[in-house]
């Protein structure tokens, strides 16, 4: 696919100035305390984490571990009560909500569990919606969403809406929507969660690919432990810490 259009250059660099490479992401000692009833909780307890560019990291835990509220962190939903968080070597802190979403749209690409896709939308337009909010105009929308329903093993089904495919297909045209703006980051959560066996199998062989074919870091967040295998590491979660962080063999 081509390079996005408007491309900001103040993007950060690919390698800071002692050489080494620029995190996908960067977390130290990050906190997040919600108050509920006046009580403070704390979802996450200070969690320090670095996935670097074209790592498949899986995130699992129980309900209630802190994972999803550590995956609104990372995809720029939420903010950090305390410390610090860099998304393509980008600090959140500081940014405006404008500035946020901005670095959200261009950043990251986001796959869920339901899909999350506009019904009465083609496949086509429902990928080609992330560049609508950059400003990309309709000829180039097009040819970009083209290529990334393509990617996915989906250009037979451009003109089709989500209610005319399979649960897989819908999870592919969500992922190609992730893919269409060229992320730094793919965050998938419980990207198989309402699909079958087969189903979710591909879908799970398809992140590998395209984590292998184009970069992308790849973090998926999960509570299956069959799931989280596909990934080449596992970092666990359990009462808003880190409890072990592991590469697959």
């Amino acid at each position: 696919m081509s390079a996005p259009a408007n491309r900001r250059d103040s993007e950060p660099p690919a390698r800071r100035e002692d050489g080494t490479a620029t995190p996908a992401i960067e977390a130290v000692d990050l906190v997040r305390r919600y108050e509920l009833d006046g009580v403070a909780v704390e979802a996450l307890r200070g969690v320090t984490l670095r996935i670097d560019r074209g790592e498949f990291a899986a995130v699992i835990g129980p309900s209630g571990s802190g994972k999803s509220t550590l995956m609104h962190l990372l995809g720029c939903l939420d903010r950090p009560t305390s410390g610090v968080l860099r998304i393509n070597g980008v600090e959140l802190a500081g940014l405006t909500d404008t500035e946020l979403a901005e670095l959200r749209n261009r950043t990251i690409g986001f796959v869920f569990q339901s899909f999350h896709l506009l019904g009465r939308t083609s496949a086509l337009d429902n990928v080609a919606l992330p560049l609508v909010y950059r400003g990309v105009g309709k000829a180039e929308r097009r040819d970009r969403a083209c290529a990334a329903l393509e990617s996915v093993g989906l250009g037979h089904r451009l003109d089709h809406r989500p209610s005319q495919m399979s649960g897989g297909e819908q999870q592919r045209v969500a992922i190609a929507r992730a893919l269409v703006g060229e992320p730094k980051v793919l965050l998938a959560d419980e990207p198989t969660g309402n699909l079958d066996t087969g189903n979710g199998t591909e879908v799970m062989a398809l992140l590998d690919r395209l984590n292998g074919a184009g970069g992308v870091a790849v973090v998926l967040v999960t509570h299956e432990p069959e799931i989280a295998a596909h990934a080449r590491r596992q970092i666990h979660v359990r009462d808003g810490l880190i409890e072990r962080d592991t590469a697959a063999p």
